[in-house]
């Protein structure tokens, strides 16, 4: 790819992506909420906003980086313009990346990515999950850290046993991948901590359902 068709990247790249990286761990500490990225950013499509500032902040020498983005020409734009901005490298392998770009949430298999180990739970892959609403999809009940009693997440596009993929997920503890859906430039984290509750079950036990 020639440098002169590659879009740009962080116009500061130190204040942006500090930025970025503080909201991404916003977006972690308090999952379900969803939050706006600081700077505004154009990846190559498919690479969204959101993913793109993501990458940008994250993604370096030392991180490989997975994709899904089957369309060949597609794909080659992003790894030019992740390569040259970044500095990453790409693994064809899902267990073998630190960060993975998902464009086709609804084929999304969380076990298929590195879930860490008991002594090393940080060398789980982070998801970056790119999805077509954060407010359109079907209402999910969130309990956990970083969540004072509930929060309702309402991602769209995900596959139909995600929720019993996300129980999966937990079970291992401290082991198992952790999420950021992006839709745009707005963001929405899922970490492994993080709880999907029945409807009916988190009612019958919301302490303001008996007031």
């Amino acid at each position: 790819m020639n440098a002169r068709d590659l879009l740009p990247g962080f116009a500061d790249p130190v204040h942006d992506s500090q930025a970025t990286f503080r909201m991404l761990l916003g977006a972690l500490s308090e999952p379900g909420t969803i939050l706006a990225m600081p700077v505004a950013v154009s990846g190559p499509d498919p690479l969204g906003a959101g993913a793109a500032a993501a990458l940008l902040t994250l993604a370096d020498a030392d991180t490989p980086v997975w994709h899904d983005v089957d369309d060949e020409a597609s794909a080659r734009r992003v790894i030019g313009y992740l390569s040259f901005h970044c500095g990453c490298g790409f693994v064809d392998a899902p267990t073998a990346a630190t960060f993975a770009l998902v464009t086709h949430a609804q084929d999304l298999q969380l076990a298929g990515f590195a879930q860490g180990s008991m002594a090393y739970p940080d060398r789980a892959t982070l998801l970056l999950v790119q999805v077509a609403s954060l407010t359109g999809g079907p209402q999910r009940l969130l309990s956990g850290p970083g969540i004072r009693w509930q929060q309702a997440l309402h991602v769209a596009g995900l596959p139909a046993d995600f929720d019993q993929q996300w129980r999966a997920n937990g079970a291992g503890f401290p082991t198992g991948v952790d999420l950021v859906f992006c839709c745009g430039d707005r963001i929405v984290g899922l970490p492994r901590t993080t709880r999907i509750d029945a409807p009916s079950v988190a009612a019958e036990n919301d302490p303001c359902m008996s007031q």
